[in-house]
């Protein structure tokens, strides 16, 4: 892994595969690091025949944290929204975006394919948009439009979001990470516990800074719809769903798929919101496919 300077901050980012290959970035969701993205996709694209590039965001991971600006009050941005009022957030989904491009650009990447789960789905989304010039094709993966009245999350999904171990011991934080990704991962395809506790592990021992995800959170809320930004991309785009997502049901990825011109859509029975083992040889075939020749 490596650090780079791009937009005004330091990104942690990977890659795999030969940088002559077409260019493939992977932005990933709240709160998440790159190490959410598993090695067997990453490197699976990369054995596809492109070069792929995973990164922490910013407030995640080993990239720049907001420390500074304090811990969010979710509560107050929720509120805030609610009446239509500016949301107090410490950067916006657009400063994310521009992240995105900053390191494509710190690395000498004209365009890319770019692929982005959950909060990762709405960046690329953005970059697709407002960056036309920078990207070869977009793959937006149970993510949303953050349109209003679209279906809401599981209770138990949502509650975990904000939820907290017992203490502040590794192995109370191991096991709420392993309850978090049971809550909101795929009841057709259920990971072994075994592997489910070393990739739970893996990333708390990485880093484990939950304020950030607080600061990314606010910022969702503060950083409104795309509904209208959706309609004007140009770019191919293919959407992917978990048809028992618990957290943004698959009408939201459906919603995504009416909004973007000429864009297909896959929904895949028994997926929920994560990237079960079983399911990955799948999705890697189907990003590449649709990415070739793009």
């Amino acid at each position: 892994m490596a650090k780079i300077k791009a937009n005004g901050i330091e990104i942690e980012y990977e890659t795999a595969g030969n940088k002559s290959d077409p260019a493939l970035l992977l932005v990933m969701g709240l709160g998440a690091q790159l190490t959410i993205w598993p090695d067997s996709l990453f490197q699976g694209l990369a054995q596809k025949g492109f070069y792929v590039i995973r990164f922490d965001n910013r407030d995640t991971g080993l990239s720049t944290d907001f420390g500074k600006w304090g811990p969010a009050n979710i509560p107050a941005a929720l509120q805030a929204a609610m009446k239509g009022e500016t949301v107090k957030a410490p950067y916006l989904l657009d400063d994310m975006a521009a992240d995105a491009v900053g390191l494509l650009d710190a690395l000498g990447i004209d365009k890319a394919h770019i692929v982005g789960a959950s909060m990762g789905g709405m960046i690329v989304q953005i970059v697709a948009a407002r960056y036309p010039q920078r990207t070869r094709s977009m793959v937006s993966i149970y993510s949303t439009s953050g349109r209003r009245g679209l279906p809401q999350g599981k209770p138990e999904a949502l509650a975990m979001l904000g939820s907290v171990p017992e203490n502040d011991t590794r192995e109370a934080r191991v096991l709420h990470g392993m309850k978090l990704r049971r809550t909101i991962g795929s009841p057709g395809f259920p990971t072994p516990e075994a592997e489910l506790r070393a990739f739970v592990e893996k990333n708390v021992d990485r880093r484990y800074y939950p304020e950030g995800v607080g600061r990314q959170y606010v910022s969702v809320i503060a950083s409104g719809d795309r509904v209208d930004l959706l309609k004007t991309v140009k770019a191919p785009t293919l959407v992917l769903h978990g048809e028992e997502d618990p957290l943004l049901p698959v009408d939201c990825g459906r919603d995504v798929a009416k909004l973007v011109p000429g864009a297909e859509i896959e929904t895949i029975a028994g997926w929920g919101h994560d990237f079960p083992p079983q399911l990955v040889p799948r999705l890697v075939e189907r990003v590449a496919s649709f990415c070739q020749g793009k």
